[in-house]
């Protein structure tokens, strides 16, 4: 298996990169993987991309990922000195309350705890998932004055002050797994590339794109520039080995069973045909998925730029997505860099993947 940085996923996970407002964690990434890339650039909304020219002008290969994580925004500020926020993509409110939060302002980091009445004061006959206007951070200001002493305005962002932590070896749980994890991924694969003695046939971008959380607007401001011949999205995936978690209904994939190959809608069948092969060859264990209509993922914006890119999507089982807590094995992360690579070294100069009639 490969052999990974591991630090480089702690300082991304402990970076905070809210829709909208990723730069810090951009530039995390981006020195990272200029170690290992001729150059990398960014577009005027900050996705940012490594390139490692190839010995060939084609094919153009995309390894894309998402920088962004879901979060909150602050949007009306009391008399008494509370925060009333909105969701910044799908944070889910059920799991908001009584949880200690970082708020970006002008003066910089502000902590603070969503409020929630103690359970001796409610009716509890009555308790239900609060509607995001009943949610409050308290920052321990008593008036509207103080908490713009303390730099804090409409439309500053804030994310869970949880960090990323290791289990047990080579289990890790954190905030923002969903998707620091797929840059840190391509992170590792070019760093690999870069040292295996020789330039891969194909040219190699990998991609860290913004604003995944609420539409895919980077990937696909970034697949229309950059026109690749091929592209492969990498992000985490539910796993489904938990209790109550329906297999009928969403399938059957396990915390290190290996990454997941999805099947049919964006993902194109002779790409996903050759990663499978790769694979089989390489002795590598992955898990399939269906998705008959979307992903859910950047593959969805990047697969119909212009006259169409075959595109597929790998992805890494998470448990708890969407939480501050979300869990991953390091094994199958290990297991889709191998993957990656193995890909990028089976391509050939000027290959293409059209469907044959």
């Amino acid at each position: 298996m490969a052999s990974l940085d591991s630090q480089l996923l702690f300082d991304l996970l402990s970076t905070p990169s809210v829709t909208g407002f990723e730069a810090p964690g951009q530039r995390v990434w981006s020195s990272y993987v200029a170690n290992h890339a001729d150059r990398v650039e960014s577009d005027a909304y900050g996705t940012a991309w490594a390139t490692l020219d190839g010995q060939a002008e084609r094919p153009r290969l995309m390894l894309e990922a998402h920088v962004d994580e879901i979060g909150f925004m602050v949007q009306h500020i009391t008399d008494e000195g509370f925060l009333h926020i909105v969701a910044v993509g799908g944070s889910d409110k059920a799991i908001a309350r009584a949880r200690r939060v970082h708020v970006f302002g002008d003066n910089g980091r502000v902590t603070g705890v969503i409020g929630h009445t103690a359970i001796h004061l409610r009716n509890r006959r009555n308790d239900k998932v609060p509607k995001w206007e009943d949610l409050y951070i308290d920052i321990g200001a008593s008036s509207a004055d103080e908490v713009r002493e303390q730099g804090i305005r409409v439309g500053h962002h804030a994310v869970y002050a949880e960090g990323p932590e290791e289990l047990r070896d080579g289990h890790i749980v954190g905030r923002a797994i969903d998707n620091r994890l797929g840059g840190y991924i391509i992170a590792q694969v070019m760093k690999k590339l870069a040292h295996a003695g020789g330039r891969p046939a194909a040219t190699v971008f990998a991609v860290n794109s913004v604003q995944e959380e609420i539409g895919g607007h980077g990937a696909k401001m970034i697949t229309h520039r950059l026109r690749p011949d091929v592209a492969l999205c990498f992000d985490v995936t539910h796993a489904t080995d938990t209790p109550g978690v329906s297999k009928a209904k969403y399938g059957n994939v396990k915390i290190d069973g290996g990454p997941t190959l999805n099947h049919g809608s964006a993902n194109h069948p002779v790409v996903v045909q050759r990663l499978i092969a790769v694979a089989e060859q390489h002795d590598l264990p992955i898990q399939h998925e269906a998705n008959s209509r979307y992903t859910g993922t950047d593959t969805d914006k990047i697969f119909n730029s212009r006259s169409g890119v075959p595109s597929a999507l790998v992805s890494v089982p998470l448990r708890y997505m969407h939480s501050p807590n979300e869990r991953i094995s390091m094994q199958d992360v290990a297991h889709c860099v191998d993957l990656l690579t193995a890909f990028v070294h089976d391509l050939q100069a000027d290959e293409d993947f059209a469907v044959a009639l």
